[in-house]
Order: structure tokens, then sequence, then C-alpha cells
């Protein structure tokens, strides 16, 4: 069983928010997906070592931290790809979403952006690691960076990828803070 590009989101949304009773449907809601997807994700990830069961239970599961940062940094790039398209109006991610923004000077090439109706910003699209990130990322500022630090490490130069591993990482290993 492959892993799908929203797996990638359930567990990171869980990790964000460990402390949270995830039920698959808060969890499908919360990211907007249906609850089958999310049950079939946490499916997916336990046998990707993403995620594991601590207890007994159809939600006694926990992301396994080391592991998932492990595939978000060296892995994730190479089983989805950045996509890139042309100009266009959209929500600003990798180095040009708010969490790395502050840490680049300003340049003259247009900003990556997930298109859309709602966005703010017109630049270059870079797809979505999934169609429900976006919605995900409206809903909860600490999955918007998240999946911004994502798009950094896929799509991002040499400097923009070793910022957003680090602090993806952070994010990760110390949720909430």
């Amino acid at each position: 069983m492959a892993l799908k590009p929203q797996d990638v989101l359930v567990v990171v949304k869980w990790a964000l928010h460990p402390t949270e009773r995830w039920t698959f449907a808060a969890l499908a809601s919360a990211l907007g997906i249906s609850a089958s997807e999310a049950h079939a994700g946490v499916r997916r990830a336990l046998q990707s070592r993403l995620m594991g069961r601590m207890g007994e239970g159809p939600t006694s599961v926990q992301p396994l931290r080391e592991n998932l940062l492990e595939f978000l940094i060296h892995g994730l790039k190479y089983v989805f790809p950045p996509e890139r398209g042309g100009s266009t109006r959209g929500v600003p991610t990798s180095h040009a979403a708010p969490v790395l923004k502050k840490h680049f000077a300003p340049t003259d090439s247009p900003p990556p952006v997930w298109p859309g109706p709602r966005g703010t910003v017109r630049g270059e699209a870079l797809k979505p690691l999934y169609w429900a990130a976006v919605k995900a990322a409206a809903n909860d500022p600490a999955m918007y960076s998240a999946l911004a630090l994502i798009d950094a490490i896929r799509g991002g130069n040499a400097r923009e990828r070793e910022l957003g591993a680090k602090l993806l990482t952070e994010m990760i290993m110390r949720p909430g803070r």
C-alpha cells in the first residue's frame, strides 16, 4: 500500500495537535477530507511507520515524530515532487509564507503561491501537496506554517530547504510552541 498526499496531511495535523482527541470525523473536518480518507490515511501511515499504536482502539495511534521528520525532510520531495505552473493569484507558500518570509530579503522573482480564488498574492503557481491542503491551512495557522515549510523543503533552494527543515523539526518535535 503506497502513501498518498492526503496521508501526509493527516499525520502532520495529528503531530501538530497531539493533545487533541482525534476522531476520524473530526480529523476529516479539520482537513477538508472525508472520514473514510482520514481513516485510510491513518491506516497507510501505520503501515508506513509514520504512526504507531499506543494502545487499543481505533484512535489510539500517535505520529512517530522521528520517522515523520525523516520522511518529510529527506523523502517527500522524491515521492511528491513540486509541480509548478504559470503566473496566478494564490496563497503564499514556501519562502513567501509568513513563517519563512521574514528570514529572506525580498527579490524580484514572483513568489510561490497555491493557486486559488481566495489568494491575495500574484505569483508562480506551486501545486499544493494535496488539494485540501489550502483549506486545512486556512483553518489552522500551525498547519499553514508546516505545509509552507514542507513546500520549501520540496521545492526551495538550499537555504530555503535548510531553514525549512530546521523550523519544521522544531514544530513537529515541540508542538504548541
